[in-house]
């Protein structure tokens, strides 16, 4: 006679693999690459925020210039190592620095003019920095999704010294 099959955990081996690799591709898989996706993202949300702060920071201790200049070379010269950091050199991202002066007459800030270069006499109240325009690019392009655009970040920070000594008179950038 032949050889009788039997039902049970031998003969079910092959089901609880394929039901296991297709647990695998339905969901185990797209949560893991989810979560990936938000902590880079998170990551880079942070590093942004930061980077904004730390220009702020280098414009309300440094000479100011009517351009904003000094503070983009700096901030460009030092991005955060973040995904898209190339955004900042010559990409979409733009770096905006803002002075601004406290009226005397009614304590609002509006923007800030000054004749002359950085000195003792000429020094803002206020700083706002700006970031605009930065896209998370890597792992959804690859997929074939838009980018994800990042809100703007702004720092803004009153004016500590702007790299002058008043008692010397002198102003360093």
């Amino acid at each position: 006679m032949g050889e009788r099959r039997t039902s049970g955990p031998a003969g079910r081996s092959g089901q609880a693999t394929f039901e296991f690799a297709l647990a695998c591709a339905g969901v185990v898989f797209p949560a893991l690459f989810a979560v990936i996706f938000t902590s880079q993202l998170l990551w880079v949300w942070h590093s942004v925020n930061e980077f904004t702060r730390l220009g702020a920071s280098y414009a309300a201790t440094h000479c100011w210039e009517g351009s904003g200049g000094n503070v983009v070379d700096f901030m460009r010269s030092n991005v955060p190592p973040v995904i898209g950091g190339d955004e900042f050199q010559s990409g979409p991202a733009e770096i905006n620095v803002s002075y601004f002066a406290r009226d005397p007459n009614s304590g609002q800030l509006q923007p800030f003019q000054c004749d002359g270069d950085c000195s003792t006499n000429c020094i803002p109240d206020a700083v706002t920095v700006t970031v605009t325009g930065y896209e998370y690019r890597p792992f959804v392009t690859s997929l074939g999704l838009p980018p994800v655009a990042l809100p703007n970040f702004q720092t803004s920070l009153p004016i500590e010294s702007a790299g002058c000594d008043p008692e010397q008179g002198i102003c360093v950038p």
